[in-house]
């Protein structure tokens, strides 16, 4: 029996023929920490227009209709029912904002208020574009296409 114990620790002397990869684990995680810390962040910039405490004043005002009527020659532009023309609609329908509320700021009025545009069928949807494009070239950020159901007449 004692042969046979001593051939146990004879065995357990021996070296091992496996490879111990527990320390080369450990040195890979404490490396991918490393690197992960000290790895530039991504980031990315978003431009982000946060609504500012309250309602403002010109949301409380009712929104400006801009129409486009169909005509014989094209289409006629109307601001709240006064007929203007492309190169005014701009001011007209910052006028007709502003009559609304005369203490309001001009930024302010850019910003919160409302256009909505309303168009027949008949006229070009270029003609829409155009007068959506005038307006936010004119600084408006809420420029709306107001649209009916198809089954109202």
């Amino acid at each position: 029996m004692a042969t046979s114990a001593a051939a146990r620790i004879r065995d357990r002397m021996q070296p091992s023929a496996e490879p111990n990869v527990i320390p080369f684990i450990d040195v890979l995680l404490v490396l991918l920490i490393i690197f992960m810390v000290t790895a530039p962040k991504p980031t990315v910039d978003l431009h982000l227009d946060l609504p500012r405490s309250g309602p403002s004043r010109a949301a409380l005002i009712d929104p400006t209709i801009v129409e486009l009527r169909e005509d014989p020659q094209g289409y006629r532009l109307y601001v709240s029912g006064a007929e203007t023309t492309l190169d005014q609609l701009g001011r007209r329908t910052f006028e007709h904002i502003s009559a609304a509320d005369p203490a309001m700021m001009r930024e302010d009025i850019l910003a919160e208020g409302r256009v909505f545009i309303r168009a027949d069928l008949d006229v070009a949807y270029q003609n829409v574009v155009s007068a959506t494009d005038t307006l936010q070239d004119e600084g408006f950020a809420k420029v709306a296409i107001a649209a009916q159901n198809a089954d109202e007449d």
